[in-house]
């Protein structure tokens, strides 16, 4: 199954909703930066929940990116997604391990530790919109949900969840969540917290075969659920040998000039998706000429 978001209502508008499936994204994610299995868990969930909150944007060439920074052995997360199902991450230490939690599960809280989580919105006005809050279990799904409340003044439920196979590749990812409205009726509120009571955890539910449409048939089925768009999702980084060649220019020429004098190819690495560049000692000399007058 291809990944892909759903967005729906419900409940005559007063829920909307959104899910995902997105195995194949986070497992690009795992290989391209040699994930260890719990980070693989930790920013693939900020993967779908990230590309999910980017798909509420309204312009096409909006941006939303989500930044933790922990105490624990991983230290950061930085996710970038767009309102198309596009998504990139990186993890400040990709290899950081952690025993398992109590419950014998991959230990995401511990890995991340305690710590901040802010959110950037760039929507193309003249100060991006910006707001951190303090990371509250570092499950990432309950900080997300945390988030809406405080910043956003949404009740939300945010759902996550990614699965690894016994050979440390994923066999599952994917998410959903929930919003209520202002107006939303508290007979609706008190049929939903009754339905995701007894929900089994997102990956359980991608396991036994169901998608995303299902999935969310099964929270708000009841409450009359409306799926009203579809969108693929992948990861995707739109950086190139010239987006890159940027950071050259922006050097002075004296720093170029040693650079040019070390006469040894110079490479730079793009974070979001762990591409080498490669920039020879002629091609430095030839941005060193461009700068002269």
């Amino acid at each position: 199954m291809a990944d892909y978001i759903v967005r729906a209502t419900a409940a005559n508008a007063q829920i909307r909703a959104f899910a995902i499936t997105s195995r194949d994204t986070v497992e690009h994610a795992r290989s391209a930066h040699d994930l260890s299995p719990v980070v693989t868990a930790a920013l693939g969930r900020l993967m779908t929940g990230g590309v999910m909150m980017g798909s509420m944007l309204k312009g096409e060439k909006d941006l939303l990116t989500l930044q933790i920074s922990g105490r624990g052995p991983v230290h950061s997360l930085v996710v970038t997604a767009d309102a198309s199902g596009h998504v990139k991450g990186y993890a400040g230490s990709p290899q950081a391990m952690m025993p398992p939690n109590s419950a014998g599960k991959l230990d995401v809280g511990g890995v991340i530790g305690k710590g901040t989580l802010t959110v950037i919105k760039d929507m193309g006005l003249k100060e991006p919109y910006s707001s951190t809050i303090a990371l509250q279990t570092g499950e990432i799904g309950d900080d997300l949900t945390y988030y809406f409340a405080a910043s956003e003044q949404v009740p939300s439920v945010v759902a996550l969840g990614v699965l690894m196979d016994r050979n440390n590749t994923v066999k599952q990812a994917g998410g959903f969540i929930l919003q209520l409205m202002p107006f939303t009726e508290e007979s609706v509120i008190g049929a939903l917290e009754k339905k995701l009571t007894g929900l089994a955890p997102v990956t359980a539910l991608l396991e036994e075969g169901n998608n995303p449409e299902q999935i969310l048939e099964m929270v708000l089925g009841d409450l009359g659920v409306e799926i009203t768009d579809r969108m693929p999702v992948a990861f995707h980084c739109n950086c190139s040998k010239e987006r890159v060649e940027k950071v050259l220019i922006s050097l002075n020429r004296k720093e170029l000039q040693e650079l040019i004098d070390e006469g040894k190819d110079v490479e730079l690495n793009c974070h979001f998706c762990n591409t080498d560049y490669t920039f020879t000692v002629d091609e430095l000399k030839k941005i060193r000429d461009s700068r002269r007058g």
